[in-house]
């Protein structure tokens, strides 16, 4: 379903023509608003599967730090990156307790749930410089009309997942952090989406064997359903751009 580069979250489509285009953009995008230099230190919190750091410790010389829950991707991901300055570590993310130049966390927040938004930024606080540029990427909605996550999702796709309401995250960065960009492309997921359908649809006839019949039209169900949320503008795809102080000189960001 994934692009080659295995990112499982929304692509950047502005000038791409596919899904591989799209995540390398996406991934290109970041390196940009995190004004990465050679030999910087890059703190990935819930790298998937590694491939953000092995883009960015390749072609932007930086070393990343990356951490995940995941046994399996973490094994990926060392390997992927076997000769690169990356590592990876098999932890919460709440036991961080290093220095990073940067820090950049890609559909994660998505998962901290509604009571932790705090503790993550405190996380992240303590695990970047002072000098130092943090960027969340998140799923995010805008009006409290909207549920944080449907039922039916919760319990088919993502038990316990949260999706913030914009306001939940000011009210948790609040004395701690300056808001330097917000950059909202949420019209992009719904493209992503669309392309992880038309290739879970395409693969379908060699994974059907490994699955009950049912799991097909449930998952054919929440790639057309989180379409249509990305599609109505019910649901916003934001990539936040934060620092401790204020950026110094001011903070220029990209499109």
């Amino acid at each position: 379903m994934l692009d080659k580069n295995l990112q499982y979250t929304c692509g950047y489509w502005r000038n791409a023509k596919d899904l591989d285009e799209a995540q390398i953009a996406k991934m290109e995008l970041i390196a940009k608003k995190l004004h990465l230099k050679p030999g910087m230190t890059v703190l990935d919190i819930g790298c998937g599967y590694g491939t953000l750091a092995y883009h960015l410790a390749k072609h932007y010389k930086v070393s990343v730090v990356g951490n995940s829950i995941s046994k399996e991707q973490t094994k990926y991901a060392e390997t992927l990156c076997e000769g690169l300055p990356c590592k990876f570590l098999l932890c919460d993310y709440r036991v961080l307790n290093e220095k990073f130049d940067r820090v950049v966390s890609v559909g994660m927040f998505e998962h901290v749930g509604g009571n932790n938004h705090k503790e993550f930024f405190e996380v992240c606080n303590r695990c970047l410089k002072d000098d130092g540029i943090l960027l969340l990427h998140t799923i995010g909605i805008s009006h409290k009309s909207v549920m944080g996550l449907d039922h039916w999702i919760h319990k088919y796709i993502f038990p316990n997942g949260y999706v913030p309401y914009y306001m939940e995250v000011c009210k948790a960065i609040e004395g701690m952090w300056v808001i330097e960009d917000w950059h909202n492309f949420g019209f992009d997921y719904s493209k992503t989406l669309a392309a992880w359908e038309r290739k879970f649809e395409k693969n379908w006839p060699s994974l059907k064997h490994k699955y009950a019949p049912e799991f097909h039209t449930i998952w054919q169900t929440y790639l057309q359903a989180a379409q249509a949320a990305f599609l109505s503008r019910t649901l916003q795809l934001w990539q936040i751009v934060l620092t401790k102080d204020g950026f110094k000189n001011g903070y220029l960001s990209y499109r």
